[in-house]
């Protein structure tokens, strides 16, 4: 054959391959083009079907079992289970979306990172037959998603990154890390000994809290609950556990225990503070000793003040029916619909409400051993469609002010400001001032 021929031959022989080459290219790309841009609906389960969860990652297995309502981990040894961070897995996973299709009938799966895949999440149902087996692989190349398919089904698909993060956890994740594992929902008694006597609070008829140790008191409920997502708060960390916590805990001196009571039963923390100020914490609910936050020692390392209710006056932002004050006189005001009246007067409204505002706020800046002197001035305050009655008399011995409700032994330190400004505003009532007459047409 000529060169000429010969190369003309080669010639057509490399665009033939060419042309070949993109055709098949082109197939594959057509192939993997999203069948589908729509979600795509990957699991539909009920949440109270899935019994059973088993977590596959390189070469770590975590089993997860539902027994008697509550997850516990079974393997690879048996754990609490984090009851928040398993029950937002099942509401993933019993409705699960990826964003798109990738390849509706794949062939070759370790492409995508999925043979073998990076996450396995099996999820066996209540009737221990039927289990669906998430597989999870590589990141697409845009890092906005990562391929998963289901097993047995050929259809990649690209799940979104989130779901991929949501469910993408390590035995540590899945541990219950709190060293206290009550309902907060069913607590019935707290008991602390820290500062001072030791402490009770448990909740009255009403449902708020109460100081029912050392000796009955008013409680702030604010101080209470805060204690509570304290105790909440107090977890191990597992990330980076110290490996001499437990000598250090034995080292330190105790500073504060707590008991907590729910429907459940009660459970203990020991709390210990070393020279350097940090806390270390060893509970009735796990083993061990951990060092716990300082936020959480220090809302232990508290006295019985510390949550006592301050406030001179419950009525809070309910509106009072009726209010009687003792001061430069006897007056008594009550309303009548929106109007405030002193008798047959109609008062201005918004100096009777100036005067609610100041013993709204009335509150103790600490508490007395005993008060005594001479009255300043009494108050009586109908609030609750007048169901609730509350009557303050405040003192004044030297330059110091005392308060006491009815019905209460606690002595109430005020400021001399907050005495004075409720002198002032009771001063300050007055009557509505007359409607302007008429213009003459």
């Amino acid at each position: 054959m000529k060169p000429r021929r010969l190369f003309i031959a080669l010639l057509l022989l490399v665009v033939l391959g060419g042309l070949w080459w993109w055709s098949n290219k082109k197939q594959e790309s057509d192939a993997r083009k999203p069948a589908d841009v729509t979600t795509v609906k990957m699991l539909t389960i009920p949440e109270d079907q899935i019994q059973e969860l088993r977590f596959r990652r390189g070469g770590e297995t975590v089993v997860l079992v539902r027994e008697g309502g509550k997850w516990r981990i079974t393997a690879p040894q048996p754990y609490p289970a984090d009851p928040d961070v398993v029950r937002y897995l099942v509401i993933t996973l019993a409705s699960l979306t990826a964003e798109t299709s990738i390849e509706d009938k794949a062939s070759d799966f370790a492409q995508y990172g999925l043979n073998p895949p990076a996450l396995d999440i099996a999820v066996v149902r209540k009737n221990g037959k039927t289990t669906d087996e998430l597989l999870v692989g590589d990141a697409t190349p845009t890092n906005s998603g990562y391929y998963a398919r289901l097993a047995g089904s050929p259809r990649v698909v690209a799940l979104s990154g989130y779901s991929r993060d949501s469910l993408n956890k390590t035995l540590n994740d899945l541990r219950d890390k709190r060293l206290l594992t009550f309902d907060q929902d069913k607590i019935a008694r707290i008991q602390l000994q820290a500062k001072g006597p030791a402490i009770e609070f448990g909740k009255g008829n009403d449902n708020e809290w109460q100081i029912l140790q050392p000796r009955p008191l008013r409680a702030e409920g604010t101080q209470i609950d805060g204690l509570i997502s304290k105790l909440k708060d107090a977890k191990m960390d597992l990330a980076k556990p110290d490996p001499d916590a437990a000598k250090k805990f034995a080292a330190a001196p105790k500073i504060a225990t707590v008991a907590v009571t729910d429907s459940s039963g009660s459970q203990t923390m020991e709390v210990h503070q070393d020279k350097d100020k940090d806390y270390y914490a060893k509970s009735s609910a796990v083993d061990g000793a951990y060092k716990i936050a300082g936020e959480v020692g220090d809302a232990l390392n508290k006295g019985l003040d510390d949550f006592r209710n301050k406030k001179l006056f419950d009525f809070g932002f309910s509106d009072p029916v009726r209010l009687d004050i003792v001061y430069n006189g006897s007056l008594s005001y009550s309303k009548s619909g929106e109007k405030w009246m002193y008798g047959a007067k109609t008062l201005d409204s918004s100096t009777v409400q100036t005067l609610i505002d100041r013993l709204r706020e009335l509150a103790a800046d600490k508490f007395a051993d005993k008060g005594g002197g001479q009255t300043v001035f009494e108050a009586a305050v109908a609030s609750n469609l007048g169901k609730r009655v509350e009557k303050v008399t405040v003192s004044q011995q030297g330059d110091r002010y005392f308060a006491q409700r009815d019905g209460d032994s606690s002595i109430y330190e005020l400021s001399a400001k907050s005495v004075d400004d409720v002198k002032a505003a009771a001063s300050g009532v007055k009557e509505q001032a007359p409607a302007a007459p008429a213009k003459k047409k």
